[in-house]
């Protein structure tokens, strides 16, 4: 099931006790399970975790990375805030 969240919301997800989140584009990922398995290292995840890693992401890799992973750790999307 997908939600939606703030990216105050997901800047609270940034241990391995209550989760590893990353922003891409728009959607929200769970990458606490997947950081043994990323090729790049554990220690990179872990940095990002709980910030937009969209610039990140796309410096290294391409769009069938996340056709790949996205499916399975993806847990929703990035909500609107309202500007004031």
């Amino acid at each position: 099931m997908s939600k939606s969240l703030t990216k105050k919301e997901v800047s609270e997800y940034k241990t391995e006790d209550k989760g590893l989140y990353i922003i891409v584009d728009d959607g929200v990922y769970d990458v606490t399970k997947f950081i043994d398995e990323h090729p790049g290292g554990a220690k990179i995840l872990k940095r990002m975790a709980g910030k937009d890693s969209t610039k990140q992401f796309w410096k290294y890799h391409g769009k069938n990375v996340l056709e790949k992973y996205g499916p399975k750790l993806k847990v929703g999307t990035v909500k609107e805030e309202a500007k004031l």
